[in-house]
């Protein structure tokens, strides 16, 4: 880790993520500032070796001093992705959160790197219309609240042609996509951002997918897969025992080329508005799907209900940026607790657009438990039971009817 220099400025620390609102930062800062840049991307998810050395590469060639990669997958999955499964959390009942949920792992990163770098100032590249300018500012103001904060994307509205021409005059390299498309990726998917996402209609070229390309222009055979989870954390796929970081990339890699967990999201943002954002989450999906239906055999009625109503509640946060409140950790503990009993299978039927859940088998399975058969054989009950039962279960519609002098006496 590079320190300050004694009588030299100190660095102005950038999340740099490598898109278009980055690098136009790291070289405006170096010159609009006078001070030295050095950049850090937080990895958590879908950035292999050659797309690191790719970002370290632009970010010198921007002019940064120094770079620096922290890999922070684990930890996002640990501290974040294990309790958005353990909800089953999807926003609008369709985005799993794929991207953004890491925006508070990766700025307490950042304030963690700035004070080994003996900086105060740090900087992000986030508009004044979108939600991570608040996830990271949250953040950073919780656990850092002296920090320096530089936001001169937003602060000065630069628009994305105006960054390419500054980078284009200049010379600098330009992100893939240029001012086209921008784009996100994370462990538990990607989004994409582009004029069509602009407005409620119409959806972006099939050239602008990143995980999905040609999906079903190319359909694949259907292809079946086992999940093994220990505790609601994912173990194993098709039988090999792997740790969940590699399990989710294993699966994305297998879910992408099918299509499955393509949409277009329509919500609600954090400073009001309405936003559209395109999103590829195979993984997320799959393992969402499965999950979901393991809960089914193993938790109770009220388990499920109890925890789908903490579960909307800790999607609103984490999308927030409000990971750090201490309600946070309150919901993770009912979720910890759900989770004791969440072990065993799901078997899924990967095809074009869908995850197919054909069956989950646990040691803890509440229809095993049973010796009754559902629609076919009595067990811990008798016909007369049945009967009584049924009765009882009619009265408060019994009591309404008589009460409103309908019907006949009962």
């Amino acid at each position: 880790m590079t320190a300050t220099s004694p009588g030299a400025p100190a660095p102005i620390l950038l999340a740099f993520s490598g898109g278009l609102d980055t690098s136009f930062c790291v070289p405006w800062l170096a010159e609009t500032c006078g001070r030295p840049v050095v950049t850090v991307t937080v990895d958590t998810g879908g950035i292999d070796g050659a797309a690191a050395r790719q970002l370290a590469e632009r970010a010198r060639a921007l002019g940064a001093v120094a770079h620096h990669q922290v890999d922070a997958r684990r930890e996002y999955f640990d501290r974040v992705l294990r309790w958005l499964l353990a909800g089953n959390v999807r926003r609008g009942n369709l985005y799993p959160l794929c991207v953004g949920a890491e925006r508070s792992i990766q700025a307490q990163t950042v304030a963690a790197t700035a004070k080994k770098l003996g900086t105060g100032t740090v900087a992000h590249g986030c508009t004044a219309a979108g939600n991570d300018q608040v996830r990271f500012e949250v953040a950073l103001r919780t656990l850092a609240p002296g920090l320096e904060i530089l936001a001169p994307v937003r602060d000065r509205a630069f628009k994305r042609p105006e960054q390419l021409a500054y980078l284009e005059q200049r010379g600098l390299p330009v992100p893939p996509h240029g001012a086209a498309y921008s784009t996100n990726r994370g462990l538990w998917g990607v989004t994409i951002g582009g004029r069509e996402t602009l407005t409620s209609s119409g959806s972006i070229p099939e050239s602008a997918w990143v995980l999905s390309k040609d999906a079903f222009a190319h359909p694949r055979e259907p292809r079946r897969v086992a999940i093994g989870f220990e505790r609601g954390v994912p173990c194993s796929l098709d039988g090999t025992a792997m740790d969940p970081v590699t399990l989710i990339e294993k699966l994305e890699a297998l879910a992408a080329p099918y299509g499955i967990g393509r949409g277009i999201h329509l919500g609600d943002t954090i400073i009001g508005t309405k936003g559209r954002v395109a999103f590829e989450a195979p993984a997320a999906t799959a393992l969402i799907e499965a999950h979901r239906e393991l809960e089914k055999l193993v938790l109770t009625a009220r388990q499920q209900r109890s925890k789908d109503l903490v579960a909307a509640t800790y999607g609103d946060l984490v999308h927030e940026g409000q990971n750090l409140d201490p309600v946070c950790r309150d919901i993770e503990a009912l979720f910890a607790s759900s989770q004791a009993r969440v072990t065993g299978t799901a078997t899924l039927l990967l095809r074009p657009g869908a995850a197919f859940v054909e069956g989950v088998e646990s040691p803890y399975s509440l229809m095993k438990a049973s010796r009754g058969v559902y629609g076919e054989a009595a067990g811990e009950w008798t016909a007369d039971d049945a009967r009584g039962f049924s009765r009882m279960v009619s009265l408060p519609g019994v009591f309404w009817t008589r009460a409103g002098g309908e019907g006949p006496e009962q």
